[in-house]
């Protein structure tokens, strides 16, 4: 690590604290989920936010994408809401001669921040369509692969599946999520302050503060930062011990899961560490980086039993578990890993 990489961090931190600040001025309170959001975005991954209606999940997606010099796209999921109406699909056009031919009519995925909200509120056919986009940032129409704006975002939100009128998304979908959030009621001052704010004159929207070109040397950033073998090892061992089969794995994870974290959910530990240590200022991931984001990270990728759904234990006390149960172990004088 040399000076050039020190002087690109300390700018890093610098662009990540004029965007928390700006976001600041629109949305009240919500530190842990706009910081959580923010680890996404600079380790390139997609975002889940969860809760109630009304607790300004929309809100906070489109200040974080009006503060982005970024194109962006909004659905409104429902349970007409067909795939082509997300993806788009070819029309048929004719010209001055009368002939005619097939023409691309794009879908709001074309973009660079899409927000797909209440997404449990479509079908898990048109959840689906967005699979494609968010695992390869391309999508296929009739035949054909189409590359997407890079970078790509898709923030989603949901209601919590136990409301009325929503499906499940299927595991496949959850899992291309880097983080699952969960957003909570404001507190009491907060709560008073999104009144004031809300209900006097209307307040001017944010400033762009931040380019596509720094969203991308943060991207660039995040990839560079190092990560010690016994971390990885770690990491291993964590995912490694979610799985119910394994041998060793805690009484609870047996109990209460019928699968664990998988591979992506290991690669989405290490990117997500590395973008805290990114926005602490530090050249390198520790044990605690790992820790700090192991429930965001882990809660969607692990299915519950029916016993642990009929004792009602949340994934986030599995998280808890495994931190608890699965040793550190670091081992002195082993190589950093790029």
């Amino acid at each position: 690590m040399g000076e050039d990489f020190e002087s690109r961090l300390a700018q890093a931190q610098q662009t990540v604290a004029r965007l928390i600040e700006t976001i600041g001025q629109v949305v009240v309170g919500q530190s842990a989920v706009v910081e959580q959001t923010l680890w996404a975005m600079i380790a390139g991954g997609h975002v889940l936010l969860e809760g109630a209606p009304g607790l300004g999940k929309t809100l906070l997606v489109k200040t974080i994408a009006r503060c982005l010099d970024l194109e962006f796209s909004r659905i409104q999921f429902t349970p007409d809401l067909m795939p082509s109406d997300v993806t788009g699909t070819n029309i048929l056009v004719g010209d001055e001669a009368g002939r005619r031919t097939f023409s691309l009519h794009k879908g709001p995925v074309f973009t660079q921040v899409l927000l797909a909200d209440e997404i449990n509120r479509a079908t898990p056919k048109t959840q689906s369509a967005l699979l494609e986009a968010m695992q390869e940032a391309a999508c296929t129409i009739a035949g054909k692969r189409h590359e997407l704006p890079r970078p790509f975002f898709v923030l989603a939100t949901e209601n919590p599946i136990e409301m009325e009128g929503t499906y499940p998304l299927p595991e496949a979908q959850l899992d291309r999520f880097l983080l699952k959030v969960l957003v909570t009621c404001p507190s009491e001052d907060e709560l008073t302050q999104i009144i004031v704010r809300t209900t006097g004159h209307e307040g001017a929207m944010p400033d762009r503060v931040v380019s596509r070109d720094e969203v991308v040397a943060l991207q660039v950033l995040c990839r560079e930062v190092a990560i010690a073998e016994p971390i990885v090892r770690y990491v291993a061992r964590l995912v490694g011990a979610s799985d119910p089969s394994a041998p060793g794995s805690p009484e609870l994870v047996r109990r209460a899961l019928r699968y664990g974290a998988g591979v992506r959910g290991a690669q989405s530990l290490v990117l997500a560490a590395k973008a805290v240590a990114v926005l602490s200022g530090r050249a390198h991931v520790s044990f605690a980086d790992i820790a700090r984001v192991s429930k965001p990270v882990l809660r969607h990728r692990m299915i519950r039993s029916f016993e642990g759904e009929a004792d009602g234990i949340a994934t986030d006390q599995v998280v808890e578990v495994l931190l608890a149960h699965v040793p550190l172990r670091p081992a002195a004088g082993d190589a950093v890993m790029p």
